[in-house]
């Protein structure tokens, strides 16, 4: 007993340890993307699929929703993921590393390029084919927890300034992703459902201007937000960011007292390690059966992939280097620009924000083939930026060079 009992003691260390480690949520990341290829190319594939197409029903008189889970952990789920993106980019812009113009510039514009040049190069691999068109905005991504985490594995190794930076410009990178996600991707519009989604914004509004603090109102509010999102035609994740920039930064009653704060707080390791994975899981796993140097040189993956490896570099360094040689910005302290061009490979990670923008871009008409491609194109992309990115700064040690000089 005494043995069991060590040895339980020694696994929630062992746990602890884990999760409050920066790179954790990223070694999750990719060990549910891995399983779920693994699955997917095995004899339990059927198992995989049978769960993801399981039938989930709610109904609450007239309101009737009847998905299937993969669509729930991309409706719903995924509205949780944008509900701590508001939340973040709220807190960045009021008291952050964003509430300055000149900790703006930078990562803004390194993040307009990361994303016009990679939706140039699909544009003009995949031009002439409107089913593909519909997957512009794939490689225009970026994961900010896996590119993080992979910053994390550097240590001290890499300038405390560079991830200032690639937070802030994912953080564009995110706000860019929700604006062509509303203006680009959404379904038959009902204006029943748009009135009812205003009213609740306009609850929310009032409720600030009367300094209601109380999170639990702005939750209910929240999901009738969602449920009228849901219905509208634009996609319900919008109302999770629209709830989070709706909590107030500062309770006027009590300083010591942030109701944004709180709530990120809360929501932080439950988005990190339960919901994105969960999504990871439920939409890596493509087979990989007939797939040859044929199929990744297809106009879909190959568009994919060059935008999130090339792209996003060349958009990047294009962009941010124009501005430093015109004195509109400078290098982040203590960065060299070997290490600069490091963290910029490293913006390709697209993964999350790219399967989910890919499972919007084909989720009517999208054939096996296409989406076969575009989570192909992803999984490439992403990973070449990632080790090249790793190898790169691991090789080069700005933090060192930074050091010696």
């Amino acid at each position: 007993m005494n043995q069991v009992s060590r040895a339980s003691e020694g696994v929630s260390e062992w746990l602890q340890a884990f999760i409050k480690q920066d790179s954790s949520s990223g070694i999750l990341l990719i060990i549910a993307a891995v399983l779920a290829l693994l699955l997917e190319n095995s004899p339990l594939s059927w198992l995989y699929d049978a769960l993801l197409n399981t039938p989930v029903e709610v109904r609450v008189g007239a309101l009737h929703l009847d998905k299937v889970l993969l669509l729930w952990i991309n409706d719903g789920l995924m509205a949780v993921f944008f509900l701590l993106i508001g939340l973040e980019v709220k807190r960045e812009f009021l008291e952050g590393e964003l509430s300055r113009l000149d900790q703006i510039i930078l990562p803004g514009l390194g993040a307009v390029g990361g994303m016009l040049i990679p939706a140039a190069i699909y544009y003009w691999l995949n031009q002439g084919d409107p089913l593909a068109m519909n997957g512009w905005a794939i490689p225009a991504a970026t994961d900010i927890a896996f590119a993080l985490g992979i910053l994390a594995l550097l240590g001290d190794r890499v300038p405390v300034s560079l991830r200032v930076f690639l937070m802030a410009l994912a953080i564009f990178d995110d706000l860019g992703a929700v604006v062509i996600i509303a203006f680009f991707y959404t379904a038959d519009l009902s204006l029943t459902s748009l009135l009812l989604a205003m009213l609740a914004v306009m609850i929310m509004l009032v409720m600030n201007i009367m300094n209601v603090t109380r999170v639990s109102a702005y939750m209910l509010v929240g999901v009738f937000l969602w449920l009228a999102v849901l219905k509208s035609g634009v996609h319900a994740t919008l109302a999770g960011v629209i709830v989070g920039m709706m909590i107030p930064l500062r309770d006027p009653k009590d300083v010591n007292h942030s109701p944004l704060k709180t709530v990120e707080h809360g929501l932080h390791q439950w988005v990190a390690f339960f919901i994105v994975p969960v999504f990871a899981f439920a939409n890596a796993g493509v087979s990989l059966s007939g797939v040859n140097l044929d199929t990744l040189l297809e106009p879909i993956p190959l568009g994919i992939a060059a935008g999130l490896f090339l792209g996003k570099q060349v958009g990047i360094l294009l962009f941010c280097g124009v501005a430093i040689w015109l004195g509109f910005a400078k290098l982040p302290n203590g960065a060299s620009w070997w290490g600069f061009y490091g963290t910029s490979i490293l913006c390709g990670v697209g993964f999350t924000m790219s399967l989910f923008i890919a499972s919007l871009a084909f989720e009517q008409g999208g054939s096996e083939a296409i989406i076969l491609g575009d989570r192909i194109g992803i999984l490439i992309g992403s990973g070449i930026s990632a080790v090249v990115g790793y190898l790169l700064l691991r090789v080069f040690n700005p933090a060192a060079k930074r050091t010696s000089a």
